[in-house]
């Protein structure tokens, strides 16, 4: 009779292990979603910052056209982004076509001492700040939910629940610095 309580014993602590991870595991996906959701609330932010910073642009440099395009065409693209992957490429298209935007002011004093321009590019440098840290925010949560879904022996309740590893999101090129606005 004892061996049957040593064996219900064991079985309670196993399911009760196995409880305590299967939460753990759905918590991290939640803190995982709410994370990719506020870098798509800094993202769009920065999508409504562009065409503003656009128009503001065109007026003292008509004659760049296809940089306006490019700049255009790249915030088009990160719109429509589906997953972490395209969503990279989306963004390294952005920051490379802003690169570029912010270069080409810098050849017309004008423009750089116009109010509007100065804002917006005030804006668009706070916000940079907030997707890097959004960016930081959820690749460490990738790396807490996929450590657990890959060790023993939580691997086994997350692939019994289905809880797949997640995808960072990487820029292009981690190795650059970042762009310098000079005012």
């Amino acid at each position: 009779m004892l061996w049957l309580w040593i064996v219900l014993g064991v079985a309670g602590l196993i399911v009760l292990w196995a409880i305590v991870v299967f939460n753990r595991l759905v918590s991290l996906r939640n803190r995982l979603d709410n994370a990719w959701s506020q870098i798509d609330v800094q993202l769009r932010r920065r999508y409504d910052l562009i065409p503003n910073l656009v128009t503001t642009v065109k007026g003292y440099a008509t004659h760049e056209r296809q940089l306006f395009e490019e700049v255009t065409r790249a915030r088009s693209q990160g719109l429509q982004a589906g997953t972490v992957h395209d969503q990279e490429q989306a963004e390294n298209m952005i920051t490379a076509a802003l690169r570029q935007l912010l270069a080409v002011a810098e050849a017309y004093p004008d423009l750089k001492a116009n109010e509007n321009f100065l804002a917006l590019q005030e804006e668009l440098v706070g916000t940079e700040g907030k997707i890097a840290y959004s960016r930081q925010f959820y690749n460490d949560e990738v790396q807490t939910f996929n450590t657990l879904t890959q060790q023993f022996p939580s691997s086994i309740i997350a692939g019994m629940f289905r809880f797949a590893a997640r995808e960072f999101f990487r820029t292009e090129d981690a190795t650059r610095p970042p762009v310098q606005v000079e005012f």
